[in-house]
């Protein structure tokens, strides 16, 4: 029941299902979350802690940055289910759809580039 209620409370936020749609194809870093939501580097790590809490996503640390991405083996099969019904139920949202057009957008700028413009704001 726990991992389920972690679920519930991390898919209730427009934002973090914005990140598991941001996620589903590859790796991101923490720098290119933030430029994507256009939030507050506090904000955006709350939503990634409440999504690594219910298994959604996972992180590794490189360097200076930390790389957030969707679980790929030993899921539980809840955390599997409900990632797969989100990431179908929302690929026809069009703010999903402009997300996909901003993230192409911000994968052109070298994560370092990005990273230090934030850090200087």
């Amino acid at each position: 029941m726990h991992t389920f209620m972690n679920i519930t409370k991390a898919l209730a936020d427009e934002n973090r299902v914005r990140i598991l749609a941001a996620l589903q194809d590859e790796e991101l870093c923490v720098c290119q979350l933030i430029e994507l939501l256009e939030l507050a580097p506090s904000t955006v790590s709350k939503h990634l802690s409440i999504l690594r809490q219910a298994l959604l996503v996972k992180s590794r640390k490189k360097g200076r940055w930390v790389y957030y991405r969707l679980p790929a083996e030993h899921v539980p099969p809840t955390v599997a289910e409900a990632l797969g019904w989100v990431l179908r139920s929302i690929t026809a949202e069009p703010r999903i759809r402009e997300d996909a057009h901003r993230l192409a957008e911000i994968l052109t700028i070298d994560p370092e580039v990005l990273c230090g413009h934030q850090s200087a704001d």
